[in-house]
């Protein structure tokens, strides 16, 4: 890592937008650049940060995390940025952070495993216990739901999501009965439709990424294992749905800060912004593209409060930030952020909220 060249201030403020646009998670990158384009015209349109214009630069998640690492390196070390932002898998910030800490701030805007410390680096999203592990009390509270089988992807936040899990429920009645996880890309589910077939499980939690989880949702509906079982997804949107098909919704819920068809005044105000400036043939708007004009106004707060960009300023102030958006009011709260959390069942092409899973 070489270190950031000292570079006469811009005009602008340049922001690389970290976003899937390859890979199982592809399928999320455009309602990611449309929510990103949205944000950084809105924020353009009362002045910018710090009084100047904000430029995205687009970066594929997608890429192999050394040729991801390398490509923010490079634009951190050549002056090109100021900060990072965006939504992306674990296993891309954990090969971005070494680049960006202590340089320039990022803004990661999707749930997590947690555990993230690394300098400068602020969370949009949940971590378990801000969203699965509150889920997961509602199903047995309300549906009776007690035993559970894990299927993921094999790579960082499916396997650290599920060691969380285990180490939850042994402090509860609430019981994991098997667990596997399939390679990214993977299309070959026999082994994790057997073992849930063959299991006492009631539900299947999914850590599964876009395109891969939609996949999994069709075989499992096509085997039947929806007759009985519900499956709890915490990576998916409506284009997942729409990619799943309707036969594949039946029994799936999932649980994150935000929902198109949330009745809220900031959230219907967003969603005909989207509308209107993309136009009925947009990227379905979702949780996931959502979070990434979260993240631009979550940067936009840090930076004004601070009033510079420098990671050490911002870091003392950050504490005082808040900010309102589609998700109501959001305020800063170490290195991540405080929202409502609401759990949705998938109602064939759509969700529908079913609970407020806050300080559950």
């Amino acid at each position: 890592m070489t270190l950031r060249r000292f570079r006469p201030r811009r005009a602008t403020v340049d922001l690389a937008l970290v976003v899937p646009m390859s890979g199982s998670a592809g399928i999320f990158g455009p309602s990611c650049e449309a929510c990103a384009t949205l944000a950084v015209e809105d924020i353009n349109a009362v002045g910018g940060i710090l009084g100047r214009p904000v430029r995205l630069h687009p970066v594929d998640a997608g890429a192999p995390p050394l040729v991801l690492a390398a490509q923010i390196d490079r634009m951190v070390s050549r002056g090109m940025i100021d900060g990072v932002v965006g939504w992306h898998l674990s296993n891309a910030r954990k090969a971005i952070t070494p680049y960006t800490a202590g340089r320039v701030p990022y803004i990661y805007t999707t749930f997590y495993e947690g555990g993230e410390d690394s300098d400068g680096v602020y969370m949009v999203g949940e971590t378990p216990d801000q969203q699965l592990f509150p889920a997961l009390r509602w199903f047995r509270a309300e549906l009776g739901v007690r035993r559970w089988c894990i299927v993921g992807n094999d790579y960082v936040w499916p396997r650290e999501t599920a060691r969380a899990t285990w180490e939850f429920t042994d402090l509860t009645d609430i019981d994991v009965v098997g667990e596997l996880f399939v390679p990214l890309g993977g299309r070959d589910f026999s082994a994790a439709l057997d073992l849930i077939r063959r299991s006492p499980a009631e539900g299947v939690l999914l850590f599964m990424v876009g395109a891969d989880c939609a996949a999994f949702n069709r075989a499992f509906a096509a085997a039947g294992l929806d007759d009985d079982r519900v499956r709890l997804s915490m990576m998916i949107g409506e284009d997942v749905l729409y990619a799943g098909g309707p036969d594949s919704a039946r029994g799936l819920f999932t649980a994150c800060g935000y929902f198109e068809s949330l009745v809220s005044s900031a959230g219907m105000a967003f969603g005909s912004r989207y509308t209107a400036r993309f136009g009925q043939l947009a990227p379905a708007l979702n949780n996931i593209g959502e979070s990434c004009y979260e993240g631009l106004l979550l940067f936009a707060s840090l930076a004004e409060s601070a009033r510079s960009l420098d990671v050490r300023l911002i870091e003392r102030g950050a504490a005082k930030v808040s900010y309102g958006g589609p998700r109501g009011e959001v305020r800063v709260r170490g290195a991540h952020t405080t929202q409502p959390v609401f759990l949705a069942g998938a109602d064939v092409m759509d969700f529908t909220v079913l609970a407020d899973l806050t300080g559950l």
